[in-house]
């Protein structure tokens, strides 16, 4: 079983999330990216990809290669507070950026700032406990879900909600047989994420 969460845990990293809400709003309702067109599309994918995910995984790369961190698992609190400030700087100047393109809809907008509110939650959190980013992640996805659900109409959601929450228990459970956190760790992400979407949902509206 233990190969089995690996995997889970790799496919559904935190950092891969946003990457993750832009396919599926591209998926359920193309018509809300306006006039663009599959090139843009695909740059945009490239674009949130690139620096959600590779650009802060190429500064745990060189913090491993200075022996700033032990592993790439960070497993002890102390080692992720480097790894998150860099991160969130990442996810800063990423929240701006969309926010202030137009090519975005609203929906990403929530998203990607609920997704940076979440992370900077994290990084407070984890000073005092080894809060769970990948439940932190999953947890920000059921709220993406659910946000579109609800105040966009789109009514067809209802079985992708329940898959979302069936993954994210999935996601957890792995976290929870590989021995890299307890259960209170995975809560408390779970909490932190889908309170992090609200939060971001009340900013914007």
């Amino acid at each position: 079983m233990k190969w089995i969460a690996h995997i889970v845990s790799y496919v559904f990293h935190p950092l891969l999330m946003l990457t993750y809400g832009l396919l599926f709003m591209i998926w359920i309702n193309p018509y809300q990216f306006g006039s663009a067109d599959e090139h843009l599309l695909g740059y945009m994918l490239i674009s949130i990809f690139g620096i959600s995910f590779l650009f802060p995984v190429f500064s745990v790369f060189l913090m491993r290669m200075l022996g700033m961190v032990e592993s790439f698992q960070m497993k002890d609190r102390e080692e992720r507070i480097i790894p998150y400030v860099s991160t969130a700087i990442f996810y800063l100047w990423l929240a701006i950026t969309v926010y202030k393109t137009s090519i975005f809809p609203r929906s990403f907008e929530i998203f990607t700032i609920g997704a940076t509110i979440a992370l900077l939650l994290a990084f407070f959190m984890n000073l005092f406990s080894k809060i769970s980013m990948h439940a932190t992640g999953m947890g920000g996805l059921v709220a993406m879900v659910f946000i579109n659900m609800l105040y966009y109409s789109y009514d067809n959601l209802k079985i992708m909600l329940l898959f979302t929450i069936l993954l994210a228990g999935v996601v957890g459970t792995s976290r929870l047989l590989l021995k890299a956190h307890e259960p209170r760790d995975i809560y408390g992400g779970y909490f932190v994420g889908f309170c992090a979407q609200f939060l971001a949902l009340g900013l914007l509206f």
